[in-house]
């Protein structure tokens, strides 16, 4: 087994370092097709902003994501249990958007698509197709540079999951414990196709209504143009103190939502956005403020 296991680490390497000619940026998988290596801040104090790699260790996940073979082979090296590879979504040059039919759900998700192609009259070009080990395809499309795709499971249909900005697809050639992923013959050669607009519509949420920096009077004003001028790497840094000093300050509880609004528009998920305001009303220790 450790010999397989040593070959499996050795033929995802060399995939990963192929994938990284084309311009995909990748990471080590485990045998659970999980990132291979872990947090570095899993045992950090709570309360601290996420980090997204500005550490410069590894264990980010897809934020560890590189198209660099001496940074893949470092990062392999330091999982040598990597049986697979991920392909970072959302990234230049291709900007990869994975459209996952899944055939799990006991849903027909290839019919489905089939279906919204009809719906809203697009086709699907010819692309790279993976398949995968338990009978699905991941099809493989390039979306515009200045659009975020977001990550969705069975919004656009039953069974149909995409992956886009911050996520990323098993890699062909990928071992795991269900099998190994395959380039569906005749696709391999295949750049990523432009996703059609009418799909790409589809895929985007709802355009945001206008944030509105009313509440809290002028200093909230203040703490939402802290939030909305920020850039990427600074996006929870500056959410989580703007936050803190809105606890402090007792106008967190009419800005909250604001707040939120503001950080998804820099590019946060609500998720993301409402956990670290959670962490900053730890820290400030002001609750319902």
């Amino acid at each position: 087994m450790a010999t397989t296991d040593r070959q499996a680490t050795t033929l995802a390497l060399a995939h990963a370092l192929s994938a990284a000619e084309r311009g995909l940026a990748v990471i080590p998988l485990s045998r659970a097709k999980l990132p291979a290596l872990r947090s570095p801040h899993r045992n950090d104090p709570p309360g601290l902003p996420p980090c997204r790699g500005e550490c410069g260790r590894f264990g980010h996940g897809v934020y560890d994501a590189s198209t660099e073979p001496a940074r893949i082979r470092e990062m392999f090296a330091a999982a040598p249990w990597a049986t697979g590879y991920g392909i970072a979504c959302g990234l230049p040059p291709h900007h990869l958007i994975g459209v996952d039919l899944d055939t799990k759900s006991g849903t027909d998700s290839s019919a489905a698509l089939r279906e919204l192609a009809l719906r809203h009259l697009f086709t699907i070009p010819p692309t790279v197709v993976v398949q995968t080990p338990s009978g699905g395809r991941h099809l493989w499309l390039s979306g515009p540079p200045d659009v975020v795709v977001p990550n969705s499971a069975g919004r656009l249909a039953p069974g149909i999951d995409i992956r886009g900005a911050g996520g990323y697809l098993v890699g062909p050639g990928s071992r795991t414990d269900h099998g190994v992923y395959a380039t569906a013959p005749g696709s391999g050669h295949l750049p990523p196709a432009p996703c059609p607009v009418a799909l790409l519509r589809l895929l985007l949420p709802p355009p945001r209504r206008q944030v509105q920096a009313t509440a809290g009077g002028s200093h909230g004003q203040g703490l939402m143009q802290f939030v909305l001028a920020a850039h990427p790497g600074q996006r929870n840094t500056r959410l989580f103190w703007a936050a803190c000093r809105a606890y402090e300050n007792g106008i967190a509880g009419e800005l909250a939502d604001a707040l939120v609004e503001a950080a998804c528009a820099t590019g946060l998920t609500e998720r993301e956005a409402r956990a670290t305001i959670a962490s900053a009303e730890r820290m400030t220790g002001r609750g319902g403020a």
